[in-house]
C-alpha cells in the first residue's frame, strides 16, 4: 500500500517525456519529501548484448563531490604497510589476523583493500569475499601498494560502476543535501567515465541505452542525454 506521502508525488513520470540533468535534479530533490536526507540514484540500462560477445563493465569512479555516505574500509596488508593505512582513515587494518577473521565470517566493513603481496593469500578466500561484492581488483584500485591513495579515495567517494546480467547499473551519486551543481558534476564525471570505458570496448551503437534518476523514496523520470555514449 502507498504511503500518503507517496501518493503526493507525481505519477507516471517514467513514461514522461526525457529531460536533461540540469533540469531534472531541482525536481528530483523537490519530491525528496521524507523525514531524512534521501540519496539521488541513477538507474543505467548499457547495450551489453553484442553479437561477438557480452560486454562486462566494471570500473571504478572519483565522484568529484563525494557520496554523502561514510564508508567502512578494511586494509589486509603487511607490517611495513599498515601504518600508512592507519594513518589514512582505515577503519580496520591487519594481515594474517584480518584474513583469518574474514576466513571465520567476519564481513564488518563495505569495501577492502589489498597490498599486492597480500593479495595471493586473500584469493584464497574468493567464495567468502565474491558473493559479497568485496574481492579486492586491481581494476578498481583495490589491490595496490599506494595503499594511502586507495583509502582515500575510497573514503572520499570512490563508487564502482557494474552491470548485471541484463544490462543494469544502479548507483548513488549525491544526497537531497547536495547543491544541484555538485550533483550535476558527480553526474558528467560518471558519463566521462563511461565514455572512457565505451572506447576501450568493441561496442556496436551507443553504450548506454538509457538512465532515469529518482530519489531513496521518490519516483523515476527518464534522463535525456545530451551526447551519444
Amino acid at each position: 500500500m502507498k504511503s500518503k506521502r507517496y501518493k503526493k508525488l507525481p505519477e507516471k513520470t517514467n513514461i514522461a517525456k526525457p529531460d536533461t540533468i540540469n533540469i531534472l535534479i531541482p525536481i528530483i530533490k523537490k519530491n525528496c519529501t521524507a523525514k531524512f536526507d534521501e540519496s539521488i540514484d541513477l538507474s543505467i540500462l548499457i547495450n551489453n548484448k553484442q553479437k561477438k560477445n557480452e560486454i562486462n563493465l566494471r570500473t571504478a569512479v572519483n565522484l568529484p563531490g563525494g557520496t554523502g555516505k561514510s564508508i567502512k574500509v578494511a586494509v589486509v596488508a603487511e607490517e611495513s604497510k599498515q601504518k600508512d593505512a592507519k594513518d589514512s582513515g582505515a577503519d580496520l587494518v591487519g594481515g594474517d589476523d584480518l584474513i583469518d577473521k574474514i576466513k571465520n565470517g567476519e564481513l564488518n566493513f563495505e569495501k577492502l583493500i589489498c597490498t599486492t603481496t597480500m593479495m595471493l593469500k586473500l584469493s584464497k578466500l574468493g567464495k567468502i569475499l565474491g558473493p559479497k561484492g568485496l574481492m579486492p581488483n586491481p581494476k578498481l584500485g583495490t589491490v595496490t601498494d599506494d595503499i594511502s591513495l586507495a583509502v582515500k579515495n575510497a573514503k572520499a567517494g570512490q563508487i564502482e560502476l557494474k552491470n548485471d546480467k541484463d544490462g543494469n547499473i544502479g548507483l548513488s551519486f549525491g544526497k537531497k543535501s547536495f547543491s544541484d551543481e555538485k550533483l550535476l558534476k558527480n553526474f558528467n564525471t560518471i558519463l566521462d567515465i563511461l565514455e572512457r570505458e565505451k572506447s576501450n570496448l568493441t561496442i556496436k551503437g551507443d553504450l548506454i541505452k538509457n538512465i532515469f534518476i529518482t530519489s531513496t523514496m521518490g519516483v523515476s523520470y527518464k534522463v535525456k542525454l545530451s551526447k551519444n555514449i
